[in-house]
């Protein structure tokens, strides 16, 4: 059997594991083995499997993983959150829309120091969701801005997403955090507008709450002075070479902890479930990548990546219309799949395509990202969606569905602007050099 036949079917094989319910990384990892077993033999892929293991857990780069998590998981738990949105809400509460505009404010805030989609819609659809009921707004808008605004998490540094490509494509993470602050602001700026939109058709969808006075708002401003000198220190000490992203990890960890100390939010059952969820999450990641370096092995050995690369790049069409088969099939794939699941199963594929059709790497890692997090509001697998779905359990799932969909425009306006002028994502990053 042709190499090629043989990678094809490690695909299907890997495919139908998934599709019967198991674990991606187990999928990946059995599927890779599997055909490093066929390719060379049983003796090589168990060598592979255990050398790769231990290489990937054992690797100092990794440690960047948990402890950006833990950054996160101290900043839920100490409070951060519930401040970020009532600063949010003073600036902006009296806006069209100005709770649902607030929650993506706050969304972004808590992206900062968070760097996940699904933890960023939990956490503000337990403290939004309740105000913008209060204040009687349409569950739509409340449910779809809430769910929207948490696909901030993995556009806006430190993104766990960025993190996990950064590794396994070799790229600086550094790069990749600045690239992804233009392109995260621009979507934030997109979503509220689109609220607005929403707000302008339908005045009975987000009535208006009270003005707050400018006591209040530079109060409001002062009791997140804390997040923002955190974010600062971290990304600023990044970029002027201070410490490196794992020592970055580990101060802002640090950092959040003693902020919840202080604020008095951090309880000792908080830290050990901040702790004990880091972990979990970590070693999820960790053995994601452990697969995916395990079936990259594999797929190179198949020539797949190569062989396809070069056909493509030989096909007689622009190389933007491959892109975008490339971006339709990241679409469509993080539609029925988690983000960073597929991301990290694709990327052995089509990362060398993009860099033999003359894409920057930093310019499309940061272009996948904003793709795939789309998927994790689009139907039917929509991990955001659900998530404020079972906040509301209310509000019927298609109701949800049906208010994220406006919300399609910005992504697509977000996309060709990233397309038309690169130096949005890619300014940053240049500054480095």
């Amino acid at each position: 059997m042709a190499t090629i036949h043989v990678a094809l079917l490690g695909l299907t094989a890997m495919i139908g594991l998934m599709a019967i319910g198991m674990p991606i990384s187990l999928a990946m990892l059995i599927a890779g083995a599997g055909g490093v077993a066929y390719l060379l033999s049983i003796p090589a892929a168990t060598h592979l499997v255990s050398t790769t293991v231990w290489e990937q857990f054992s690797s100092y780069s990794f440690s960047v993983i948990p402890l950006f998590v833990l950054m996160g998981q101290f900043a839920f738990r100490s409070g951060i959150t519930e401040r970020l949105y009532a600063a949010a809400y003073s600036w902006f509460g009296r806006a069209p829309g100005g709770l649902a505009s607030s929650t993506i404010v706050a969304s972004a805030g808590f992206s900062t120091i968070c760097g996940s989609n699904a933890a960023a819609s939990a956490t503000m659809g337990m403290i939004a969701l309740p105000e913008m009921k209060r204040y009687k707004y349409s569950p739509m808008l409340s449910a779809s801005s809430v769910a929207i605004g948490g696909t901030l998490g993995a556009v806006i540094p430190p993104s766990v997403v960025m993190i996990v490509i950064g590794i396994q494509t070799e790229q600086s993470i550094l790069a990749l955090f600045l690239a992804g602050i233009i392109p995260g602001i621009l979507l934030t700026i997109l979503f509220m507008l689109t609220i607005a939109f929403i707000c302008s058709r339908d005045s009975t969808a987000a009535p208006k709450g009270p003005p707050p006075t400018l006591r209040q708002k530079l109060r409001a401003a002062v009791d997140v002075l804390e997040t923002l000198v955190l974010f600062g220190f971290v990304i600023g000490g990044l970029y002027a070479g201070f410490f490196t992203p794992t020592e970055a990890g580990a101060t802002g960890a640090f950092g959040a902890l003693v902020i919840g100390l202080v604020r008095g939010g951090l309880t000792r059952e908080a830290i050990v479930t901040a702790v004990m969820e880091s972990l979990r999450i970590s070693a999820m990641v960790v053995l994601l990548i452990t697969a995916a370096v395990v079936f990259g092995r594999f797929l190179a050995l198949s020539r797949l990546p190569a062989e396809l690369a070069a056909w493509t790049a030989a096909l007689p069409v622009p190389p933007g219309l491959i892109l975008i088969a490339i971006l339709v099939i990241y679409l469509i794939g993080g539609a029925f799949v988690d983000a960073l699941g597929f991301l990290v199963v694709t990327l052995p594929i089509f990362f060398p395509l993009a860099m033999a059709l003359g894409y920057d790497p930093i310019w499309f890692s940061i272009l996948l990202v904003i793709v795939t997090t789309i998927g994790s509001v689009s139907p039917p697998v929509g991990v955001n969606v659900f998530v404020v779905s079972a906040l509301l359990p209310e509000v019927k799932i298609q109701t949800i569905f049906k208010g994220v969909s406006y919300f399609f425009v910005a992504f697509v306006l977000c996309i060709a602007i990233v397309w038309i002028f690169p130096a949005t994502v890619l300014w940053l990053p240049n500054l480095l050099k």
